[in-house]
């Protein structure tokens, strides 16, 4: 019986980055593997222009999620406008993905708990508790949460819960 794929997977164009790049991610995240790898062929070189051999794509799982990262070249890359958010319920949490993810990214990138990782790709690592303090009906209270994130690179979630508290 054929295994039930996701509905919809995330694929990353990589110009021939996509295998470091998987195995960089299921390093850092829990309950992540990498699973098949393509690899390109003489067929339609002059079009691909990839050595035949050289990973072509690596489907791989970051928390039971499914994303294809793929060696499509330098003619795209990443921007801010797709970032993937991590949900944090702590500090320890933030500052492990936080920490992980920056090594090797574009320090210019980190403002307000974004970041870009060596890769280029666009992160949010965002306490779960935040997220609920800017929906507060306290317009006060979210003023002031809303001024302190606007000031930091990695969130802190002991300032943030201090000045929502007032």
């Amino acid at each position: 019986m054929a295994e039930i794929m996701q509905k919809f997977t995330t694929c990353l164009w990589f110009n021939m980055q996509a295998e470091e790049a998987a195995k960089f991610y299921v390093s850092i995240f829990k309950d992540s593997s990498i699973g098949r790898i393509t690899r390109y062929v003489k067929e339609g070189q002059e079009i691909h222009g990839k050595e035949p051999g050289s990973t072509m794509s690596v489907e791989f799982q970051i928390a039971g999620q499914e994303f294809m990262a793929l060696n499509g070249g330098p003619m795209f890359q990443f921007s801010e406008a797709v970032s993937f958010i991590i949900n944090c319920e702590t500090q320890e949490e933030i500052d492990y993905y936080w920490d992980k993810l920056t090594e090797g990214g574009d320090e210019s990138a980190q403002v307000c708990g974004w970041l870009k990782d060596k890769f280029g790709v666009s992160w949010q690592v965002v306490p779960i508790a935040m997220n609920e303090m800017l929906v507060d009906p306290d317009t006060e209270k979210v003023e002031r949460v809303t001024k302190s994130f606007m000031q930091m690179k990695k969130l802190d979630l002991n300032e943030l819960q201090r000045v929502y508290e007032g």
